[in-house]
């Protein structure tokens, strides 16, 4: 059945669940590095928008010569700078900024579990829908193009997978859900589960 904005609702106002990280699957690596990780602010907004009556989650290739996560798929965002008055002012300043969502076209739900990522960031992400009338201005700056993958698709379990590679002498893992030629991965794969964890908690208890 195909998730409704009743159910993202449900499932973001639900208590937290914990935080994720980017040593997830890597419990070793995650008692290695995490107690020396600098804990730098940061939030992203994953935007979901309606089309056709389907939900959809906005997403972007970041711009490759970017310093962190350059070429990556994600969600618009980025550190939280002194004068923002909030983790959500910043991934609503930052959406504008990278693809012209302006504040007043959404509609803010709430903040999910925070993540960490290995890059030393402890990133909150809120979810918010998105008004029709956005349409994407890109800022090559920071972002390269902006697509839509379909919500259903990216919360369902089955489409997600685990990849595993040696990276800097270590062998590294991590979640990915690859939808028509876009690898979602990484940080952004990993906060996307945990939305679709909360969602898979409601129905466990019949919720949605």
């Amino acid at each position: 059945m195909a998730l409704t904005r009743a159910d993202i609702e449900k499932a973001v106002l639900l208590g937290a669940l914990g935080a994720r990280s980017d040593f997830d699957l890597d419990p070793e690596e995650k008692v290695r590095q995490m107690p020396g990780l600098k804990r730098r602010p940061a939030a992203v907004l994953c935007p979901i928008i309606e089309r056709s009556g389907t939900l959809h989650v906005v997403l972007t290739h970041r711009a490759d010569h970017l310093k962190h996560h350059a070429g990556q798929v994600s969600f618009p965002g980025g550190k939280v700078e002194a004068d923002d008055p909030s983790p959500l002012a910043t991934a609503l300043r930052e959406a504008e900024e990278e693809i012209g969502m302006s504040a007043d076209l959404v509609e803010v739900v709430g903040p999910i579990d925070p993540y960490q990522t290995g890059t030393g960031f402890r990133v909150t992400p809120f979810v918010g829908f998105v008004s029709r009338a956005w349409v994407p201005v890109i800022d090559p700056g920071e972002v390269s193009s902006v697509f839509e993958a379909p919500l259903d698709f990216l919360m369902d379990p089955a489409n997600r997978k685990r990849d595993t590679r040696v990276w800097q002498g270590r062998e590294r893992s991590w979640y990915a859900m690859p939808w028509e030629g876009h690898y979602i991965w990484g940080a952004t794969a990993g906060m996307l589960k945990g939305l679709s964890d909360r969602i898979e908690a409601l129905r466990s208890e019949g919720a949605a």
